[in-house]
């Protein structure tokens, strides 16, 4: 198959950052609850009862019911939609497992120092979907990712 060519007068290249993520929601209830009262983030706004927003960094991070403008049906359940990754300090990736045991969260992984030069630490939200809380350490033995 043929890569598409992209010309250095590319439209496309205007774009120089992600600004937001929408995770569609099977449950948005429960994924409310737990964006907010778990990892503790603050709405900056909510359009409709199907579309909240939440300030992460620079970013903006919504959770929405599918079909608010794509007809795309829900995924079924025990499928993530996506893997999110938020960085911290390296002491941090434990002080959050910490917080995700106080809180009944169950770890994916527990903070672990990877080879590529991470301590990460996997968990999931209600939906099923992989997040990740993770440092940059030195890496062990100058492997590649």
């Amino acid at each position: 198959m043929d890569q598409p060519v992209r010309t250095p007068d590319s439209a496309f290249r205007a774009i120089k950052a992600i600004d937001y993520t929408v995770i569609h929601v099977r449950d948005l209830a429960a994924m409310r609850r737990f964006y907010e009262d778990v990892l503790g983030f603050d709405v900056i706004r909510e359009l409709s009862p199907r579309w909240i927003e939440y300030r992460v960094g620079a970013n903006t991070l919504a959770l929405a019911i599918p079909g608010l403008t794509a007809k795309d049906v829900p995924l079924p359940p025990g499928s993530a939609a996506l893997q999110l990754a938020f960085k911290v300090a390296t002491h941090e990736v434990d002080a959050c497992a910490d917080e995700l045991r106080r809180q009944g969260v169950a770890l994916v992984m527990p903070p672990t120092d990877q080879p590529f030069g991470h301590r990460t630490l996997f968990f999931r939200d209600p939906d099923g979907n992989l997040l990740e809380i993770y440092a940059d350490i030195p890496p062990k033995g100058g492997a590649d990712m």
